[in-house]
């Protein structure tokens, strides 16, 4: 089994998946390709609009041919902390050892590999494809926001290891 956890994001008023959440889908379905193993973990509970971000990328991967089999939701994680630790408990509910994908965005994919290493999961990322139409201005402004929560978020998971979650 080659579990892929694709990192939610917004979806937009009209339930569709934002540009963000659509090149994380995509980033994991070009490297899911080939590989019979694939098993797709969307995870994103339900923001401000439309279904549960999980759902959104689920139908975005059936839409693309996934069979239903090769995809497990997580509907619970509201924030990059608390899907990490969710999927952390899927994949050791399934008796999974090894290696784990991360597909998401390039500002977000060290935060996310940090910290699923740091709650025990063997963690590698997807290749990102290119950012889309996103101005500097804006990858600037995400790369920013990055830099409070990597520690922050790093000693959430550190706190919750040490606790023996």
């Amino acid at each position: 089994m080659t579990p892929i956890i694709i990192f939610g994001a917004a979806v937009r008023p009209d339930g569709s998946p934002s540009p963000a959440l659509r090149r994380r889908v995509e980033a994991a379905l070009r490297f899911g390709t080939g590989r019979r193993d694939a098993l797709y973990l969307p995870t994103g509970a339900k923001g401000r609009f439309g279904e549960a971000e999980c759902a959104v990328m689920a139908a975005q991967l059936r839409a693309a041919g996934v069979p239903a089999s090769a995809i497990l939701e997580e509907p619970t994680g509201t924030d990059t902390f608390s899907s990490v630790l969710a999927c952390r408990a899927l994949l050791r509910g399934m008796g999974h050892a090894g290696p784990v994908f991360a597909a998401t965005s390039r500002y977000h994919l060290p935060r996310c590999l940090l910290l699923l290493r740091l709650a025990g999961v063997a963690a590698r990322r997807v290749p990102i494809g290119a950012s889309g139409n996103v101005g500097l201005a804006q990858r600037w402004y995400w790369r920013l926001r990055e830099m409070p929560a990597i520690p922050y978020d790093a000693a959430l998971v550190l706190w919750e290891r040490a606790r023996g979650r």
